[in-house]
């Protein structure tokens, strides 16, 4: 089971650093008047720092090796 969980943070750790963030539409409400309403398209961005991917590795890695066999 640990090795597992270790060989899952591996692989999110090396996703994390190929990709540092991702982008989505969200449809905001601008006026909500009663029958009227006016909607805008608003694009978020959701960024995490590059070693936090590092980080995941390093924690998958000792996970993996510490791991009883």
């Amino acid at each position: 089971m640990n090795k597992s969980i270790g060989i899952v943070l591996i692989v999110i750790g090396a996703i994390m650093l190929m990709w540092t963030g991702f982008t989505y539409t969200k449809k905001e409400k601008i006026i909500d008047a009663g029958p009227i309403q006016l909607s805008a398209d608003r694009q978020k961005t959701v960024n995490w720092p590059p070693y936090l991917g590092g980080i995941f590795i390093i924690g998958g890695v000792a996970i993996v090796i510490l791991s009883k066999k």
